[in-house]
């Protein structure tokens, strides 16, 4: 489920919640060429995670049911039919080879092509001639060749458009399955559907729907058309272009909770400076007026700055609950999780970043370089680190205990008899454990994660490295 999609459901659920509404999960599967398996459950999988459960659908019922489109098949025939009656729609038995032919024509000729009505002409005695005979069809909406189609839009106003520039969309295809578009209009009215959220690629269509509505005598519902997300100031957000699914966000090690927050704020506004929110929070908050009319961009850098903050506001047995995978992954799971939670939880921006940064102590790189052991700051080079390490590492090997106080207890002390800075001390322990030059947490932390063996042949390695120099 593309994180488009996501948004406008929240949108959606966050409307219907504020006002007492119902809100309904409809699959829409009309275009059947276009059937993914697994796509629906992944719809189901997405909004559950997201915590945006509805009130009918096709895994609940309700009393608008069926609400798969294709369980829908036979209802849409007869409405087409009705306003065949009504000379609002009529058969087309144009043949594809017929219709490639004349759109290339007017695109020899610089002109967009537009269906010409040729069916219209055709006689009721001509047209139940060609049925019986079995010919493929479709039923086309009659647009008016004059005169305006116009709606109203919650965040556009008044839209109105010429119906000489309509095309006379499909409303039946030829595998008798309905046009998405027709669908659309069927199900909302006979499902009581009073607002329509959806992305502004349908503004242009909705003019065309209300000449069905009005065909219908039906009440129209409050259309509300949300702004695209881009993912810069010229590309659009896209599935298809390699952009990131919800499930793709969720498995790189995104908080459910942290995209949905996000997402709310990419094209609207609460209208004042907060940035968190609950969603409880964001269903008081929300309104229509707070909808962006300009495209919104959908900024990594402030969504993986905001699950950071998500991160660090869990408890700690919470947080390593979640990065168990990751720290399974990186052969550093059964290593004592109190120390893990507190040397990661503040640098994790997104929970797989916990791969690599505990990498280091599953496997060190007993390749690194003997320039690690420089440091301006704490003032060490590798001789100096080479004197402190063959005094210190013959002293932790006596250690009885190999406990994180019994190592904190007896370096401090060590430091302090010595005279030395304790980073002096620390540096080349922590170099010589770790192989690189920034790690998460130090070098007591270190040594206490990685046991007394595996601390020592490391920092025998160390030692090894600098007397060879």
């Amino acid at each position: 489920m593309h994180v488009g999609n996501l948004r406008t459901a929240l949108y959606a659920w966050l409307w219907a919640k504020k006002n007492n509404g119902s809100f309904i999960l409809r699959i829409e599967d009309t275009d059947q060429a276009r059937f993914v398996e697994g796509a629906e459950d992944m719809v189901y999988k997405t909004l559950r995670t997201a915590g945006l459960t509805w009130d009918e659908g096709p895994d609940i019922g309700g009393e608008y049911g069926p609400y798969v489109q294709s369980e829908r098949k036979d209802m849409y025939l007869p409405y087409a039919r009705q306003l065949v009656e009504m000379g609002k729609a009529y058969y087309c038995f144009c043949t594809k080879e017929e219709l490639d032919e004349r759109r290339a024509e007017a695109e020899a000729k610089g002109e967009s092509f537009k269906y010409d009505k040729h069916c219209l002409s055709l006689s009721k005695e001509e047209v139940e001639r060609r049925l019986a005979a079995g010919e493929p069809y479709v039923i086309r909406q009659n647009v008016p060749t004059s005169g305006k189609a116009d709606f109203d839009d919650a965040i556009f106003g008044h839209i109105e458009v010429d119906c000489a520039e309509l095309d006379d969309m499909i409303l039946i295809k030829a595998d008798g399955m309905p046009t998405y578009n027709f669908a659309n209009v069927i199900d909302d009215h006979t499902m009581g559907i009073t607002h329509v959220m959806r992305g502004m690629e349908y503004l242009s269509s909705t003019p065309k729907y209300n000449l069905l509505y009005d065909a219908f005598g039906w009440e129209k519902p409050v259309y509300v058309h949300l702004t695209t997300i881009m993912r810069d100031a010229t590309h659009k957000l896209s599935k298809r272009d390699g952009d990131a699914t919800f499930e793709d966000l969720v498995t790189a090690g995104y908080l459910p909770e942290a995209i949905v927050n996000y997402l709310s704020l990419v094209g609207w506004n609460p209208g004042d400076e907060r940035e968190f929110f609950t969603l409880d929070e964001l269903k008081e908050a929300f309104s229509l007026e707070g909808l962006s009319k300009s495209p919104a961009i959908f900024d990594h850098q402030k969504l993986r700055w905001m699950n950071a903050e998500y991160i660090r506001r869990l408890a700690p047995e919470r947080y390593i609950e979640l990065a168990g995978p990751y720290l399974d992954e990186a052969g550093v799971g059964s290593m004592d999780k109190a120390i893990l939670a507190r040397i990661l939880q503040p640098r994790t921006e997104i929970l797989s970043d916990v791969r690599d940064m505990v990498r280091f102590l599953a496997r060190m790189d007993e390749g690194y370089e003997l320039e690690l052991f420089t440091n301006k700051k704490s003032k060490t080079n590798p001789e100096i680190c080479l004197g402190i390490l063959e005094d210190v590492v013959p002293r932790l090997a006596a250690l009885p205990e190999w406990t994180e106080t019994a190592l904190h207890d007896f370096l401090m002390n060590y430091a302090a008899e010595k005279g030395m800075k304790n980073g002096t001390l620390l540096w080349p322990v922590r170099i010589a454990m770790s192989g690189q030059a920034v790690t998460p947490g130090g070098a007591i932390e270190i040594a206490a994660l990685l046991g007394r063996d595996e601390a020592l042949r490391r920092l025998e390695l160390g030692l090894e490295k600098l007397r060879n120099m």
